[in-house]
């Protein structure tokens, strides 16, 4: 027996633009998941043909819900710097972010706050790095602007010359 429930927006409001702000009401999903319960506290997911990811609350077989999260906002955020890179005509040769967050004292346990370090080498000037940084976070990244409108997420930027350019 299929039930559908309704589950009121969580985070502290809607983003602007959102569907439900323009009065569209919900609109056909453009991404369907499937995810399997494999015992204790591991779960698989995956596109009906596509590649499975292992999310495990215990974070022993694989990183948690919330730590996939962040690798997601990373990632995402990542994606972005480097084809913004590429079409300056300054690729990075290495790209490394580390994620710092805070989480909530009580139930539910959700992210308060977001720091990303990114470490990039490559042969385009740091203000133009810091820039697809912002670009990336405030504009492109589905994954942040995803995330509850109240937590902030800031940067840091730390650039290196290419190892190729090093003296």
């Amino acid at each position: 027996m299929d039930a559908a429930v309704a589950l009121p927006a969580s985070g502290g409001g809607e983003r602007a633009g959102s569907e439900r702000e323009q009065g569209t009401g919900m609109s056909a999903p453009e991404v369907t998941l499937e995810v399997e319960w494999e015992g204790g506290k591991r779960y698989r997911g995956r596109r009906p043909d596509g590649p499975a990811l292992l999310l495990d609350g215990a974070r022993e077989a694989a990183p948690g819900p919330v730590d996939a999260v962040l690798v997601a906002l990373a990632a995402c955020s990542a994606i972005d710097v480097v084809e913004i890179l590429e079409k300056r005509r300054t690729p990075p040769t290495s790209l490394r972010i580390r994620v710092d967050a805070s989480r909530a004292d009580g139930t539910p346990r959700r992210l308060t706050s977001v720091r990303l370090t990114y470490r990039v080498a490559t042969a385009s000037e740091a203000h133009h790095v810091e820039r697809a940084v912002a670009l990336s976070l405030e504009k492109y990244c589905s994954v942040a602007a995803s995330l509850a409108p109240d937590i902030p997420i800031t940067a840091a930027v730390e650039v290196e010359q290419p190892a190729e350019a090093r003296p």
